[in-house]
């Protein structure tokens, strides 16, 4: 069982930059996709960014040359720096972890953690 713990987010105005950070407590030694995502009131979830064992990375096309995704030393944490926020970047950021075991894939989510982005 792994469990995710997200800090950072918060409130900021516009062109401002923001950092998140989570942490997972747990075995995750074998290959995994870290990611954040993030919801908006009336929307669905979304990709934000990805970052695999290897370091092989994946933004959106919204956050592309604004965000940065790290992974920890460790591999068991993982950083997203938002630079030049917006507005519509507004929202619920959640931290996930992909872990691939043998035939066995498992997803498991942090708490969430809101950004608000003023005008």
């Amino acid at each position: 069982q792994v469990q995710l713990v997200e800090s950072g987010g918060g409130l900021v105005q516009s062109g401002g930059s923001l950092r998140l950070s989570c942490t997972a407590s747990g075995s995750v030694n074998s290959y995994s996709i870290f990611g954040w995502y993030r919801q908006a009131p009336g929307n669905q979830r979304e990709l934000v960014a990805t970052v695999t064992s290897e370091g092989n990375l994946n933004y959106a096309a919204s956050v592309k040359g604004r965000f940065a995704i790290s992974r920890g030393h460790g591999k068991n944490t993982v950083q997203l720096q938002m630079d030049s926020l917006k507005p519509e970047d507004t929202a619920v950021y959640y931290c996930k972890i992909r872990l691939y075991c043998g035939s066995s894939v498992d997803d498991y989510w942090g708490q969430g953690n809101q950004v608000t982005v003023s005008s």
